[in-house]
């Protein structure tokens, strides 16, 4: 299903500080094409006005009080599963980035990005895609002391793993993967966790990132 164009995507807003909500709050209302539906200062609140306000996409610090970001948006999940959680993290946040994309963050973008790339993510997470900032891609694929990926040779996927794995790249769900390839919900994580085990990832961006290197 395409995106509406048109729609204007509703964007929450959850970091323990005050300014950066603010200044956030202001670059997200100058663009036409979204809006703030609500501001957080923990994940618990996170939580609470994403049932209320039923965002498009959640931009989520990691380090908060009371609840931290990989908690909330697994709590957001739980209840709203086509939510997309966009992580807004620093640099040095590496094991924490990890965790929330396994809680089911669709992407990344590090603190000190330039305004037009935030946007320019957000309105990519809200249309399905899957936002990686390129100076952390790298430091989130498994390292040295990890196995090595297969290479694309070693790797013999069916017809229907890569149809799911191209999906998985472009950032959709499995609820959502599911009703595209018109099977169950149950199927589709039986393919995504065949396809990790083969490609030797662990998470949803490190497959988007091997599907992008290796899916012609």
């Amino acid at each position: 299903m395409s995106p509406d164009a048109t729609a204007v995507r509703r964007v929450l807003l959850v970091d323990d500080h005050r300014l950066v909500r603010a200044g956030l709050a202001g670059l997200v209302a100058g663009d036409t094409g979204l809006e703030v539906c609500g501001e957080a200062a923990n994940g618990e609140q996170a939580v609470a006005l994403a049932a209320t306000t039923s965002p498009d996409v959640v931009l989520m610090d990691l380090s908060m009080p009371v609840m931290d970001g990989v908690a909330a948006t697994r709590a957001i999940l739980a209840d709203a599963p086509d939510t997309r959680i966009l992580v807004l993290t620093s640099f040095a946040d590496h094991d924490r980035v990890r965790e929330a994309l396994a809680a089911g963050a669709v992407g990344y973008l590090l603190k000190d990005s330039e305004p037009g790339a935030l946007l320019a993510a957000v309105r990519a997470a809200a249309d399905g895609q899957v936002p990686l900032d390129p100076r952390v891609a790298g430091a989130l694929l498994p390292g040295a002391s990890s196995p090595a990926p297969p290479a694309e040779a070693d790797v013999d996927l069916s017809r229907r793993e890569r149809e799911v794995l191209e999906l998985v790249g472009q950032g959709l769900a499995n609820k959502q993967i599911a009703r595209c390839l018109g099977i169950t919900e149950r199927t589709v994580k039986a393919h995504v966790g065949s396809i990790f085990r083969r490609i030797g990832v662990a998470d949803r961006t490190s497959a988007a990132l091997w599907a992008r290197d290796h899916l012609g």
